[in-house]
């Protein structure tokens, strides 16, 4: 592996910035981890070909980064290349159907704005969300029972080696916090059917639907968002603080006292402090209860 020889053919050479020792902290939610070994902005389908082709001749591992809302990054950082799709893949348009159709790299906030001076109804669930449209996708993002997937009409992804490919909505599985879209594939850009609307309904729609977010959730203060997905017919956060960790700290890191399953750096906190509090809510609920919770977290850069 030659991060290197990478970087030296890339550099100048592809429509994308291209820098080494990217530091990931500056670029994720939590304001948490080491560097990048190779970072690439990618502005355009050829500078994302290019890229993947060079890392493969390399063989740099490497990952696609949005935003970094759901993202904890270790410590050490991450020995491969972080991209990320700009450029191009941040566009977005509307059809006079009332279809959107939006690059990966697209911000939901700005999604959702637009929709809404539309007079666009459909994307009310990712008001106040934070991220990229390719991440909502691949996570299908939303609430607990309303979710981004079930919009999608179609969806184009790149596939590594191979080229371009384009899926039906239907022909994916759609489901909470999960898709069937393989990890292997990069999202490129989706279309999704939205509905004429009233703007003054949808806006109060949205307006309500922050108002409990900014009510419930510690949202002053660097997080990844939601630590655990929500068990079938219960709560993560109400199954951890019942077992009385609310508060709880381990350096800088704390179990949010304003929502149980949010892990919070209050300054300073490292990775390592949050993989404490993670283990330790973990642990207890199982203990307690005998629920398992799913991190819905991903973690970048902590090997196997």
């Amino acid at each position: 592996m030659s991060v290197l020889n990478a970087y030296m053919a890339l550099s100048g050479a592809v429509d994308a910035d291209v820098r080494r020792d990217e530091r990931l902290s500056r670029r994720t939610f939590y304001r948490i981890g080491g560097p990048a070994a190779l970072y690439v902005a990618a502005h355009s389908y050829e500078a994302l070909s290019r890229t993947l082709a060079v890392l493969a001749a390399e063989r740099v591992e490497w990952v696609i980064l949005g935003k970094g809302s759901n993202l904890l990054v270790s410590d050490e950082g991450y020995r491969g290349c972080v991209i990320t799709l700009d450029g191009e893949f941040a566009r977005h348009s509307f059809a006079e159907d009332g279809a959107l159709t939006a690059g990966a790299g697209s911000t939901l906030s700005r999604l959702v704005n637009d929709a809404l001076k539309a007079g666009l109804t459909g994307l009310e669930p990712l008001v106040g969300i934070p991220g990229t449209f390719g991440g909502a996708l691949s996570m299908d993002a939303g609430t607990r029972r309303e979710w981004v997937g079930p919009l999608v009409r179609d969806l184009v992804v790149l596939r590594p080696g191979e080229g371009m490919h384009r899926y039906g909505g239907g022909e994916i599985a759609w489901g909470y916090r999960s898709t069937s879209l393989p990890t292997s594939e990069i999202i490129l850009e989706a279309t999704l059917s939205l509905e004429p609307g009233d703007p003054r309904a949808i806006a109060e729609d949205m307006d309500a639907r922050l108002r409990r977010r900014r009510e419930a959730q510690p949202l002053a203060v660097p997080s990844c968002g939601s630590v655990f997905r929500n068990p079938p017919d219960g709560s993560a956060g109400a199954l951890i603080e019942s077992c009385g960790l609310k508060g709880v700290t381990c350096g800088g890191a704390q179990i949010s006292p304003e929502h149980a399953n949010f892990i919070v750096n209050r300054g300073g906190a490292t990775a390592a402090d949050v993989i404490a509090l993670i283990s330790r809510a973990h642990d207890a609920v199982l203990e307690r209860h005998g629920v398992d919770l799913a991190c819905e977290v991903k973690l970048l850069g902590f090997g196997a």
